[in-house]
């Protein structure tokens, strides 16, 4: 019999969406086959402590666990991940474990976690010097895509459409708030949205119409985050969603709509309410619908993503233009969430997507594989250096 592949699925984290990335992440374990996957279960506690023994996503559903004491000195490097340790075997790959037990070497990871200290490229970073396989973006297109700011300036570099935009630093904003909205209300036009840049499921993110709107919204964005982005609101917008699936060449989902049960989509309207509607597929014209994936696509390749990622639109309801608004290189993964729900429409189910999305992480960690990690010449000249 062919082995199971030890999958190890990390979800919780140091992050506003905790509580969503628990969600994906049992909706994805539920989802992973049990005759091809030994499932893995692995917590991060809001305090930024990994738990392996037990039930990991229990313990966190139930709420932050009780902090264990300090590392025993006499059991050392091997000791409990409760305290927060990942342990490098001798081939590099990640072996998490607890006191008294090793649980398996990992072939691939399947990180849910959603932003930062998760979806930013830090556990990303660790897992590529692990040696592990995971699903997923690199380093480079997990934090570009994590911070608005910056994947706003890789969109306009590569010629994609987006509204007009200023960027200002929390110290900015404190020490010269006057400074602050005069050049947001001398370069942009009212309503405005007022975002953390290195946040999700918009968390502090406000709609100003005005003045006394803007310093609020600036305010608390200022709150989550160091970096803030004020951005002009789009006439009669529509929010389309599509998902990139791949590496090298990837291909776009479908497009849908959702339809904010609030004044715009956010955080009652998407995950407390539920009276927001989701529209699958979206009622596009053909050459929007084609536009939108187009689009999706080119955003996915300019941040050199890969294994997956939701691409998010507004599109002028009056005149017909379309932007791309933002990237979220692991977006919510329950089985309604709209990235799966968006596959599901055009083809591949929920488990295929999962299996596909395995198969992706392994296909990228061979292909890297292949790069040299050292170089000849510089080979010769150190043994020409040892001989003077």
């Amino acid at each position: 019999m062919t082995r199971k592949l030890h999958v190890g699925v990390i979800f919780g984290g140091r992050s506003g969406e905790h509580e969503i990335s628990l969600v994906s992440a049992r909706s994805v374990m539920n989802a992973l086959d049990p005759e091809k996957y030994e499932i893995v279960p692995i917590g991060i506690t809001r305090s930024g402590r990994w738990l392996t023994a037990g039930d990991p996503l229990a313990q966190l559903m139930a709420g932050e666990p009780d902090e264990t004491p300090a590392l025993d000195a006499d059991r050392g490097a091997e000791a409990d991940t409760q305290t927060g340790l990942m342990a490098l075997t001798a081939n590099g790959r990640l072996a998490p474990g607890h006191a008294g037990q090793r649980l398996p070497e990992l072939d691939v990871i399947f990180p849910v976690l959603h932003g930062p200290f998760g979806e930013d490229g830090t556990v990303q970073g660790l897992l590529d010097l692990a040696g592990t396989p995971y699903v997923g973006c690199g380093v480079l297109a997990s934090a570009v895509g994590m911070d608005k700011i910056t994947s706003r300036a890789v969109f306009a570099a590569a010629g994609l459409p987006q509204t007009r935009y200023l960027a200002f630093t929390r110290r900015e904003w404190e020490h010269g708030p006057t400074e602050v909205v005069a050049r947001c209300e001398a370069t942009l036009a009212y309503p405005l949205f007022v975002k953390p840049s290195n946040l999700g499921s918009s968390i502090g993110v406000t709609k100003a119409k005005d003045r006394g709107g803007l310093m609020a919204g600036l305010a608390e964005a200022a709150r989550y985050d160091r970096r803030l982005l004020v951005e002009e609101a789009v006439p009669n917008a529509r929010e389309i969603e599509c998902s990139v699936l791949g590496n090298d060449d990837p291909i776009a989902s479908l497009p849908g709509e959702v339809v904010p049960s609030n004044e715009f989509y956010d955080y009652a309207a998407k995950y407390i309410d539920g009276k927001s509607q989701l529209l699958i597929p979206a009622p596009l014209s053909e050459a929007l619908t084609a536009q939108v994936r187009e689009l999706a696509v080119r955003a996915f390749k300019a941040l050199d993503g890969s294994g997956l990622a939701r691409v998010d639109f507004l599109l002028n309801g009056a005149t017909g233009e379309l932007f791309v608004n933002e990237i979220n290189t692991m977006p919510g993964f329950t089985a309604i969430s709209m990235y799966p729900k968006l596959w599901e429409a055009t083809g591949l189910s929920y488990a295929e997507l999962c299996d596909r999305l395995i198969e992706l992480a392994l296909e990228r960690h061979q292909e890297r594989a292949r790069s040299l990690t050292s170089y000849a010449g510089a080979l010769r000249l150190a043994a020409t250096a040892g001989q003077t």
